[in-house]
């Protein structure tokens, strides 16, 4: 099995322009200079009404718009020379399908933008965390796998473990429960790579503090502390640069992994290492919380489970 990666959307608009939008033209019987688009007409059809990793759709929406401009031909109502421009996208294809929404997701604290691996390419993926009255338990909903659970979880202990480090108190879960939530509950999602969104989605609740709007990340966490290397690297860069995120937050042992990143998004995207947690907050979190001490410090202790001791007889 060959596993072809995603393409960028500057190599979407070298397809379309060399063979895509030549071969549609030709079958609907309007070749030559008749129809010329421009660079910015279809790089708005690949961002704005398509989203994937190949270049199937795109060849659909191009063949949309043509087959539109062949209409205004046979009717006589069409120019000598027809240019697509991107104001006259929506006349043909209609509203955009698919709207920058990252800014509007993480506008309130306890989102985060996480990037995730599907088998037809890297995706975006929202986080959210919301706080209620309870009894300490963690809800998780969006049809998550085993995995994906167990890292919510672990996320969870980390946060309560280090509860005086983030300046919480030390009982904040004993009256309440947190749900977690992945929105678009139709797909079933797994994997470890967002123990790294949830942490940061539950401590920008926890916290007050909002997650970046700019900002995505990926990465597998420990009880420790630490964030461990995940796969699918170049397909979730892609996404991020897709999406229009400038900043990609990922584990230090995924560093050889950049090498199989195209240039172009490399230069458009700041990409940041990280090796533990705690080293996370200042590059995701719109203000940084009040924390006390250091992460590895201010471990919450364990009630004592000693007997009381015994009075001497009289």
């Amino acid at each position: 099995m060959l596993e072809i990666p995603g393409y960028t959307s500057e190599e979407k608009l070298n397809i379309a322009k060399q063979f895509l939008i030549k071969k549609q033209l030709d079958e609907h019987g309007l070749g030559g200079e008749r129809v010329v688009f421009e660079d910015t007409a279809v790089v708005e059809v690949i961002d704005s009404y398509t989203r994937e990793a190949g270049v199937r759709n795109l060849e659909r929406e191009l063949a949309n718009v043509i087959r539109a401009v062949a209409v205004l031909v046979a009717e006589e109502k069409a120019s000598e020379k027809e240019t697509i421009t991107m104001a006259r996208v929506p006349d043909f294809l209609g509203p955009q399908k698919y709207l920058p929404e990252v800014a509007e997701r993480t506008a309130e604290a306890g989102v985060a933008t996480g990037l995730a691996w599907t088998p037809v390419g890297g995706d975006i993926l929202f986080i959210e965390a919301t706080r209620m009255n309870g009894k300490g338990n963690l809800v998780l909903t969006g049809q998550l796998g085993d995995v994906m659970k167990e890292s919510a979880q672990a996320a969870l202990s980390f946060i309560r473990a280090r509860a005086r480090w983030l300046g919480l108190e030390e009982t904040f879960l004993e009256r309440s429960d947190i749900h977690v939530h992945i929105p678009a509950g139709a797909i079933p999602k797994d994997g470890p790579s967002a123990g790294v969104t949830m942490f940061i989605a539950m401590v920008s609740l926890l916290t007050g503090k909002p997650v970046r709007s700019d900002v995505a990340m990926t990465g597998e966490i420990t009880l420790r502390g630490l964030i461990l290397p995940v796969g699918g690297i170049k397909e979730k860069f892609l996404a991020a640069h897709r999406a229009g995120i400038k900043r990609v937050v990922m584990p230090e042992r995924n560093r050889k992994d950049i090498i199989d990143i195209p240039e172009q998004p490399r230069k458009e995207i700041e990409i940041i290492f990280v090796k533990r947690m705690d080293e996370l907050l200042p590059f995701v979190l719109t203000e940084m919380p009040k924390l006390q001490g250091t992460m590895s410090s201010a471990v919450t202790p364990a009630p004592s489970t000693q007997a009381p001791p015994v009075p001497p007889s009289s």
